[in-house]
């Protein structure tokens, strides 16, 4: 079974990962590795402090009209490769979609939006932003040209 989604009223974007890595499960929480730079990035893009605890990374996603989930309910995997991936599961994304405005998804690398459009997008019927991947091992992309394309699809929404 996947984390819970992070959402709110407010949540107008939704961010998908593809499954957690170990060390986020073993801090029960989306993107526990520390050297992924999911949550350093965000904060950047939200002008906002990296937060340390679950707390604050679940009020930096409310406080942003956005929402945080993986794309599979379940699978099964070898430890933190995302290609090992087999037996996916996709989560109930319409039950999410009538709780949350949500009008715009963007996929964490490229296995998260792969598996979204094969198994999702059918049901949100909403297209998916390809993101590169916030992941340690996808070390050719500095913070700065993660941020830079990051920020480019999440900064409208960060703007309303």
């Amino acid at each position: 079974m996947s984390f819970e989604p992070v959402y709110g009223p407010a949540s107008r974007v939704l961010i998908l990962g593809s499954w957690p890595s170990p060390e986020s499960w073993r801090q029960g929480f989306y993107y526990g590795h520390p050297r992924n730079r999911f949550w350093p990035l965000l904060a950047r893009l939200c002008g906002a402090e990296t937060p340390q605890t679950v707390g604050q990374k679940r009020a930096l996603i409310l406080q942003n009209g956005l929402a945080l989930w993986d794309v599979l309910e379940s699978c099964t995997v070898t430890g933190a490769s995302d290609a090992s991936i087999k037996d996916p599961v996709p989560v109930d994304l319409a039950a999410l979609l009538k709780a949350a405005p949500i009008r715009a998804v963007l996929c964490n690398g490229a296995t998260a939006w792969r598996l979204y459009e094969a198994l999702l997008r059918p049901v949100s019927g909403i297209a998916a932003v390809r993101l590169p991947s916030t992941s340690p091992a996808n070390a050719a992309w500095s913070m700065d040209r993660l941020a830079a394309a990051w920020g480019e699809a999440l900064g409208p929404w960060l703007d309303d």
